[in-house]
């Protein structure tokens, strides 16, 4: 029987480990805290952990990891851009992400561009004081505009096939091009994509190339009203860039589930607590911004998904050496 520490699990996974643990008979430790250098001790005797993909990690709990023996780390998410790739390779720890429901983070993302088209955030506000005029609500439909998605993997080829129920021209970008999506895709420069699109999807992986691919240059090429939806990584958007053609109404509305400098704000309750990330108080203060805390991958789908693979790739490594889910250094 292996044996797993999983990390910072949360009441919603429990389920989920309880079944994929006697589906394929391993013995889990949970510790209750996030993996860092102090809790990697807690590993002591276990080959593989599993975390959250919002749990950092440095070199050196990459380090104290290796030092009480263990090997392989499966991240319970997508993206793995708080790992320290360099770190994992020098101290011979492999590690892996997970696939899941692409469904989860596409359909949050229609809904968000829904609601940034018909305005529902500001109707909302004000129906909590019953203010319930027209002036200032008017929407557009879907169907008269074009929909630019950066990044066509799983879930963007998921969006688009949300969207094209809706009859609206859907133009791509992705360094890869998927052939299979061609029906429904036309797949155009970021250039052309950038200056043509009414709405802009983000759905691109984190990588030092694409770090504030939306910035000031392209967002001035942007037509004006663009409404910006990213439910890909923050860094993606320079956030000052993004306020100020929100300002100057360059940018019509946004739909943010991740932003710059989330980490430790985000799946946190900070009711009580003043928070420093000045931008993200800004974005808050606008009526045409929709902002969610990194949550649109949350269904109960998604979770299952997530627990499985990782626990499947820690599986495929103790056992065989190897992971179909591994992130090579």
């Amino acid at each position: 029987m292996n044996k797993i520490v999983v990390y910072q699990a949360r009441p919603d996974e429990a389920i989920y480990f309880d079944k994929f643990r006697k589906e394929f008979d391993l013995d889990i430790k949970y510790v209750v805290q996030e993996l860092n250098a102090e809790t990697a001790i807690q590993a002591q005797d276990a080959e593989a952990v599993t975390i959250q993909g919002s749990n950092k990690v440095d070199r050196a709990t990459l380090q104290a990891l290796s030092k009480v023996g263990v090997k392989y780390l499966a991240l319970r998410s997508a993206g793995y851009n708080y790992v320290d790739r360099a770190a994992a390779k020098e101290y011979g720890i492999r590690f892996s992400n997970v696939t899941y429901s692409p469904n989860s983070v596409a359909d949050f993302t229609t809904m968000l561009i829904l609601m940034c088209e018909r305005k529902a955030q500001q109707i909302l506000a004000r129906g909590t004081v019953q203010d319930y005029t027209l002036a200032g609500i008017q929407g557009r439909e879907i169907r008269n505009l074009t929909v630019g998605i950066i990044g066509t993997g799983q879930i963007g080829a998921t969006v688009a096939r949300n969207l094209s129920g809706f009859g609206c021209n859907i133009i791509g970008y992705d360094i890869y091009e998927n052939d299979n999506l061609r029906d429904l895709i036309e797949y155009v420069s970021l250039e052309k994509l950038i200056s043509t699109s009414d709405v802009i999807s983000l759905h691109a992986p984190l990588f030092d190339s694409n770090y504030h691919m939306i910035n000031r240059e392209s967002i001035a090429k942007m037509k004006d009203g663009v409404c910006i939806v990213n439910c890909g990584r923050g860094p993606l958007i320079d956030t000052e860039a993004l306020i100020y053609g929100i300002e100057t109404g360059k940018v019509g509305a946004a739909g943010l589930d991740v932003i710059e400098d989330e980490l430790g704000i985000f799946h946190e309750d900070h009711r009580l607590n003043v928070l420093n990330n000045h931008q993200l108080a800004i974005l808050k203060a606008f009526p045409n911004v929709i902002v969610t805390p990194h949550m649109a991958f949350y269904t109960d789908q998604a979770v299952s998904d997530m627990v499985e693979i990782a626990l499947k790739s820690l599986n495929s490594f103790m056992n065989n050496g190897t992971s179909p889910w591994e992130i090579q250094s």
